[in-house]
């Protein structure tokens, strides 16, 4: 589904940057740098590295003020065995993607990066979370009650009601594709 496809209001900000964007924003000798969504985005791609669930590798980073405070990626609760090393039960049993999440063993990235910061002591209000993946409605439920304030996220996820549940809540949300830069500054 389309996230661009719902209706658009001042709650709902679904926006594809463009590469028309942000010529404009490009600063002499300094072409070379990645733009800071582009930068925390490829993080969130290299955090996604260290999943171990079988189906999808989902990396996920925590900002504020231009400054990490947490990463997070799927997989297993700490000293449990991976899916890597026991199989995938979602794969044994057929189920589809975006379906029945409590038949999982591990942990959505989302859930890591706002789990992390509060092992941590991270106050994690009014930050942007950068995910390699549209959250699910677990996990926007989470992100929600958490105080995240806008998401970006390169691929969809099967999940109607994450959508709705991120247009009522008022939470920014806005698809980065891999070939596209952001703001530079």
């Amino acid at each position: 589904m389309n996230p661009g496809s719902k209706g658009t209001s001042k709650a709902w900000k679904i926006a594809r940057r463009t590469s028309e964007k942000v010529t404009g924003n490009r600063r002499a000798g300094r072409d070379s740098r990645p733009s800071w969504d582009e930068y925390f985005m490829s993080i969130a791609r290299l955090v996604a590295g260290r999943s171990t669930c079988l189906r999808r590798k989902v990396g996920a980073v925590l900002v504020k003020d231009k400054r990490v405070l947490s990463t997070g990626y799927n997989g297993a609760p700490a000293g449990l065995k991976h899916c890597l090393e026991i199989g995938c039960l979602r794969e044994k049993l057929g189920i589809k993607s975006g379906q029945r999440h409590e038949l999982c063993r591990a942990l959505h990235a989302e859930q890591n990066v706002l789990i992390q910061a509060a092992y941590h002591g991270i106050a994690v209000v009014d930050s942007v979370l950068y995910c390699t993946n549209l959250p699910c409605s677990i996990c926007t439920k989470m992100l929600i009650n958490a105080g995240i304030r806008r998401i970006y996220y390169e691929e969809g996820y099967p999940d109607d009601m994450s959508l709705e549940m991120l247009k009522e809540s008022g939470i920014e949300l806005l698809e980065l594709s891999r070939d596209i830069k952001g703001e530079k500054d």
